[in-house]
């Protein structure tokens, strides 16, 4: 098995996840068996109790595994499905270490921060690999070179690469100012400090990824192999984008592969990258406009927009618009905004469809219900993820069926009308304020009714979707609603939980809910047949 580690220098968001997501997708189309890894060098044990706006979105897994939203583009770009295993923290390796002493694992010895916790990292990275029968394991180790905090899993690096030379390399993405009139002037000093920071830890790097605004010349390549003692042909160039699905074929531009494949003495087994060409291909011949707009909360001063807080709902637009022909643009309109102005509702009529996406408190919640009231009366496609469905029950239960006072109890406990409530089992352990681990997390089934249009999207009767929340639509409400029009065209295979909520085609165009987060599983090689199905909508009207 081969381990290609990846790293981040000079500063943070340099993009080490896309970058070890393409390396997995191009040495996929070499014909090699990838699996990827990331470690984050947080002390949480995992990403759940982590705040959006400072952290961007918490990615779910099959198994419920709440994690770093880099493990979505992992997913998104090989196409394959995680698990728990490929997601460590140092929170979570620490307290998987100090389990094993309190289980007498270590039989007596002392346990000491090296080696102990290296060896368990690398442990873990194996056992990743051997799970997922891979070829190559790619890991992205979190944080920037020159961090304290991924020092010790710099180590568990180096101690794999002392071992095992020819089996293990090491990837810096390294960010490369450019200075003068027009940005050109590109500056490699701050990457040669970061590799000599590297170099302080006992490693080098094999290959340097140079993100830059623009691609980097070949002179200021040969300066950084020359002054960093790098392998020619061991820099390769990684320029902005118009979409981050270009990656793959740019690194090839580079050869990229060819690189890795010398480094590790490995011989291809095929070349074939025909999907991403095909894909770049749709993308160069895109026919017009389908225009999104999401109805949402986490903003940063000023307004700014943290569009990591949303990223996989971003991407699962993007991927059903491309099929479609389209080039979606996605406008972000604050839920609060309507709360103050409801005048400016009527400017909801602008889009083609409107969605509102998963999220947690009460901030934002009434302006959120206000603009599902108009996309249902003034028939705009509307597609609720998560607490964009359960505020659809609301709506729907305080306008249709006149209960005024209709809430979920996680905004309002005290509602004459819960329509929404909480998981009984879980009410105990938030009683006691112990909130991590309390949610239904992870890939649930669902059977979907005949002739709805959810069935009519996936073209099949079960499904499995990924979950993230604790409130449910209450029992005592179901038929009420049904009777007024509302159709419940997912559930539990039990029927006890409803998963989707959605009008008939008759009354709406497209009005539906899901109680679980379709973004998490969309796949620009695979979209979401939901999210194909809203953009379709929405390119109707």
């Amino acid at each position: 098995m081969k381990y290609i580690f990846v790293t981040g220098g000079v500063m943070s968001s340099v993009g080490k996840g896309v970058a070890a997501a393409s390396i997995g997708a191009i040495l996929q189309g070499k014909g090699f068996k990838v699996t990827a890894i990331k470690i984050d060098p947080y002390v949480n044990v995992d990403a759940g109790t982590m705040n959006p706006t400072e952290h961007g979105e918490v990615f779910v897994l099959d198994d419920g595994m709440e994690c770093d939203q880099d493990m979505g583009n992992y997913e998104r770009f090989l196409n394959i499905d995680l698990s728990g295993a490929n997601y460590m923290t140092t929170g979570s390796v620490y307290l998987n270490v100090i389990k094993k002493e309190r289980n007498l694992e270590f039989k007596g010895n002392c346990v000491h921060v090296i080696p102990d916790i290296p060896l368990e990292v690398i442990r873990r990275i194996k056992r990743a690999g051997i799970k997922a029968k891979a070829d190559i394991v790619i890991i992205e180790v979190g944080g920037t070179i020159g961090d304290y905090q991924n020092l010790l899993f710099l180590e568990a690096v180096r101690l794999m690469k002392q071992k095992n030379p020819k089996d293990v390399i090491l990837a810096l993405v390294s960010y490369i100012p450019a200075l003068g009139v027009g940005g050109n002037e590109l500056k490699t000093k701050p990457t040669q400090h970061a590799i000599r920071n590297l170099n302080t830890a006992g490693l080098h790097p094999d290959l340097v990824v140079a993100r830059a605004a623009v691609p980097i010349d070949g002179k200021r390549k040969e300066k950084l192999e020359y002054m960093c003692g790098m392998e020619k042909g061991s820099i390769i160039s990684a320029p902005d984008v118009n979409t981050i699905y270009e990656i793959p074929l740019n690194f090839e531009k580079d050869h990229i592969s060819e690189m890795i494949m010398k480094k590790l003495e490995l011989r291809p087994k095929k070349r074939d990258l025909k999907e991403w060409k095909r894909l770049n291909r749709t993308l160069k011949r895109l026919k017009g406009d389908v225009k999104i707009g999401i109805v949402g909360k986490y903003f940063g001063t000023g307004n700014f927009i943290l569009t990591d807080a949303y990223i996989s709902v971003l991407e699962a637009i993007k991927h059903a618009a491309y099929v479609c022909h389209r080039h979606p643009v996605i406008e972000w309109i604050d839920s609060e905004e309507f709360e103050r102005h409801p005048e400016h509702l009527k400017n909801l009529s602008e889009y083609d469809g409107i969605i509102i996406p998963g999220g947690f408190g009460k901030r934002g919640v009434e302006g959120k219900i206000k603009a599902i009231q108009y996309a249902r009366t003034h028939r705009i496609p509307y597609f609720g993820l998560c607490y964009g469905m359960q505020l659809a029950v609301v709506e729907f239960a305080r306008d249709v069926l006149h209960l005024k006072d209709a809430h979920t109890t996680e905004i309002n406990s005290t509602t004459s009308h819960p329509v929404i409530d909480i998981l009984p089992e879980q009410k105990e352990r938030l009683m006691k304020k112990d909130y991590g681990g309390t949610m239904r997390l992870g890939a649930y089934p669902a059977l979907l009714a005949s002739g709805s249009i959810a069935a009519h999207a996936y073209g099949k009767r079960k499904i499995s979707e990924r979950h993230r929340h604790r409130y449910e639509v209450n029992p005592d409400y179901i038929e009420r609603i049904e009777k007024k029009g509302g159709v419940f065209s997912g559930t539990s295979p039990d029927k006890h939980l409803m998963e989707i909520f959605e009008l008939p085609r008759k009354i709406h165009p497209f009005f539906l809910g899901t109680q679980f987060h379709p973004e998490l599983k969309s796949r620009p090689l695979r979209p979401h047949p939901l999210f194909i199905s809203f953009i379709k909508a929405s390119l109707k009207k």
